[in-house]
């Protein structure tokens, strides 16, 4: 096991602190449980640790550990929980009490390891979205008919408020994650959401391109709303050929479509400069969604994670 406690106050600013995310491992809600390839979560936490972040997310609850062996796990690290994903129908109020209910149990685990802290957990808020919109992802923003209409998105706000309510009388304030095969993909649905809503948003600098927008206008249009930051690299043409050939979400994490930081067609200094010029303040969780390969060897990751961590270093974060 790493003693990282040394994380908490090395690898803290005074506004943006640095995650780091177990989907960067090939462990999140689609693998954990099903994939044998995925590492386990100490493993991970290790690795983290050791590459000098100073928080991680939560991936899949129970991934990390489950109530004080969560905490204690993170402690000995020293590492704090950046954040948890969770995915809602938002547009179906009739599964929304259960998904309700499972934002409550996100939220009890950060009570479980909420104390002194950077900043507390983020409860990270996506939609489900539908059987049809997870078999065509990249292709809303070139189909309009693909996204909600008026009553939809009705329906949707409503969802998204019930949640935010819940959120804040736990005392934990919201962001949106808008989401590749989801009704909040494209940036004209990520205007709708924010217009119809009063939620922070996650910026997904991947997912974001997927949906056909652009991060560094992002960053200048909806500032004043970020309030976390999913920051990933991209391959352009891993992106444009799956969506060409009609593939599912599986398919961009299966071919790598997100890469280390540098190394993909994203210009990163200027979406690092774009987010100090605007005074953002908070978690900066570096993400490389994959899936683990039975031919990799088990340390791939940590040293590519690893080295997007001396990437931002490198650039004073």
């Amino acid at each position: 096991m790493v003693d990282g406690r040394s994380n908490l106050t090395s690898n803290l600013t005074a506004s943006i602190a640095i995650a780091g995310a177990p989907v960067s491992f090939g462990a999140f809600e689609v693998t954990v449980g099903v994939d044998p390839n995925v590492p386990d979560a100490q493993v991970v936490l290790d690795a983290v640790a050791r590459a000098g972040y100073a928080g991680i997310d939560l991936g899949p609850p129970g991934y990390l550990g489950h109530g004080r062996e969560l905490s204690d796990r993170l402690h000995q690290r020293g590492l704090q929980l950046a954040g948890g994903y969770v995915a809602m129908p938002f547009s179906e109020p009739d599964r929304m009490p259960s998904a309700l209910n499972e934002l409550s149990r996100l939220l009890d685990i950060f009570d479980g390891v909420n104390g002194e802290t950077f900043a507390p957990p983020r409860a990270t808020l996506a939609d489900a979205g539908s059987d049809a919109r997870r078999q065509t992802p990249g292709r809303a923003h070139d189909d309009p008919s693909l996204m909600l209409d008026a009553a939809g998105w009705a329906r949707f706000a409503d969802g998204v408020d019930r949640a935010a309510e819940l959120c804040r009388r736990r005392g934990y304030e919201p962001t949106f994650h808008h989401h590749g095969a989801s009704y909040v993909e494209t940036p004209q649905e990520i205007g709708e959401m924010l217009d119809r809503t009063d939620v922070g948003l996650c910026l997904d600098t991947g997912h974001l391109v997927l949906g056909g927008g652009d991060p560094h206008q992002a960053l200048i249009e909806w500032a004043d709303r970020i309030n976390h930051l999913h920051l990933k690299d991209v391959r352009r043409a891993v992106i444009e050929r799956v969506i060409a050939a009609e593939g599912v979400m599986v398919d961009f994490w299966r071919e790598r479509a997100f890469c280390p930081l540098g190394e993909g067609d994203l210009d990163i200094d200027a979406i690092l400069r774009a987010i100090r010029d605007r005074g953002f303040t908070g978690w900066l969780v570096v993400e490389q969604d994959m899936l683990p390969r039975p031919d990799e060897p088990v340390d791939h990751a940590a040293r590519e994670q690893q080295r997007n961590r001396e990437y931002l270093r490198a650039r004073g974060l």
